[in-house]
């Protein structure tokens, strides 16, 4: 039977379709990249936002035709649209042969299983979909923090740790396999361990992952500015060696706006969380989210945001318009934005972004660091890699024009000779 498995959305999805392809891989299985040569098709759907809704829609409809047309079997639908639109789609879409939530994907696994007529250990390990150097860890599920404009705690539930040694030796078993770059990921990873051990026990997991040498690189993905504490900023100073990426999504600047958000933090808390990271190490890439055009927000907040951006000067920056999401507080509030307004305001601060990338990047020229080897582009007949200040799929590349063979996976000395707004270019230096 060949099976094909396309993910959507973001890497916590990703660890969730690898933990289905370790579950469905065995000899009367083939795992096909193209959907045209599949009998099923399998679609991992994200539903978070308008934009990530129509995809996966888009995604199921092409699926459908294809089923339609004789070319598969089979089509099934998990992941987060299909948690919380279930009904709506089995009404709408009735072709699909089975939807299924994302809230527990061993169940999910056991139910395909079940639907394909075969039978699997259901504890088998992640099929890892990544390039053998990095992979996520998602070290929790769900969340409970009270964002009004989010729609996740809906779809993933409450908020449910995965306890240290399980993260401890499922990280072994990565290594093991050559991943050199380690990425944490969880819908609020800084509040980890709260409901397991009735205290945050982040640190302590960082302390025991940063004890494993074969990690070269360690990133904290979605932390939570409200809940960033001291013991959290030492470990991430005191290794630095490994710890040289932060993603803080702080969504705005205004205390205002803030509050509407119930973030449970003002700028000031903000403002004073980067200035000891950065303070404790200065090379640090601090990357964030903003929202543009939530419910109510002003010219002047706009303004003040514009400002805060240019002040703190992040390294790396994701900038979103605020998408109304049915069953979350702010859908309701009585001051929406019009669309052109929020498309205005998200242009104005992407071409600030872009001034403040292009100059930063220039400033990296003449530099010299480590670069992780991602691919071999062949249409641009060059090396792709990223620095350490970098997530794969979501920052920017180093662009390596290299007349002789680097090895995948392997990090080298690169000078920078040039730069775009978000792309370096560089050689290999002995």
């Amino acid at each position: 039977m060949k099976i094909n498995l396309t993910t959507l959305g973001c890497p916590k999805n990703i660890v969730d379709s690898e933990i289905l392809l370790g579950g469905l891989k065995g000899e009367d299985i083939e795992i096909v990249e193209d959907p045209l040569e599949a009998e099923t098709i399998i679609l991992n759907t994200c539903g978070f936002i308008q934009g990530a809704k129509e995809e996966s829609i888009d995604a199921i409809l092409q699926a459908v035709e294809l089923k339609k047309r004789g070319d598969c079997k089979r089509v099934f639908v998990t992941g987060c649209l299909s948690q919380r639109y279930q009904a709506e789609l089995i009404k709408d879409i009735p072709e699909v042969d089975g939807y299924y939530g994302n809230r527990d994907m061993v169940e999910v696994l056991r139910k395909l299983l079940n639907r394909l007529d075969l039978k699997r250990d259901l504890l088998g390990e992640r099929a890892l979909t990544t390039p053998t150097h990095y992979a996520y860890l998602k070290i929790s599920e769900g969340c409970e923090n009270p964002c009004t404009f989010c729609s996740i705690p809906g779809i993933r539930g409450k908020f449910k740790s995965r306890s240290i040694e399980s993260l401890v030796d499922e990280a072994q078993m990565l290594a093991a396999k050559g991943v050199q770059e380690l990425i944490l990921i969880a819908q609020d990873t800084t509040i980890y361990g709260m409901d397991l051990y009735g205290e945050k026990k982040l640190v302590p997991l960082l302390d025991r992952l940063s004890q494993n040498k074969k990690f070269k690189w360690i990133r904290l993905l979605y932390t939570y500015p409200a809940h960033f504490s001291e013991d959290l900023i030492e470990i991430i100073v005191d290794r630095k060696q490994v710890f040289k990426y932060i993603d803080m999504p702080i969504q705005h600047a205004s205390d205002r706006i803030l509050k509407r958000m119930a973030r449970k933090v003002t700028r000031k808390d903000i403002e004073r969380i980067i200035a000891l990271l950065r303070k404790g190490n200065p090379d640090i890439a601090l990357r964030t989210s903003l929202i543009v055009g939530f419910p109510g927000e002003t010219k002047e907040e706009h303004r003040e945001m514009a400002d805060f951006m240019e002040d703190i000067r992040f390294e790396r920056l994701g900038l979103f318009t605020y998408s109304r999401e049915e069953d979350t507080p702010a859908y309701n509030l009585p001051d929406q934005l019009p669309d052109h307004i929020k498309r205005e305001r998200w242009a104005e601060l992407n071409d600030i972004q872009t001034e403040l990338s292009f100059e930063l990047n220039r400033s990296c020229v003449g530099t010299v660091k480590d670069v992780l080897i991602d691919e071999f582009d062949n249409e641009r007949n060059a090396y792709i890699g990223r620095t350490a200040s970098d997530c794969p799929e979501i920052d920017n590349s180093v662009i390596i024009e290299e007349t002789k063979e680097l090895e995948i996976g392997k990090f080298y000395r690169v000078k920078f000779t040039d730069f775009s707004d978000y792309d370096l270019k560089g050689e290999c230096v002995p």
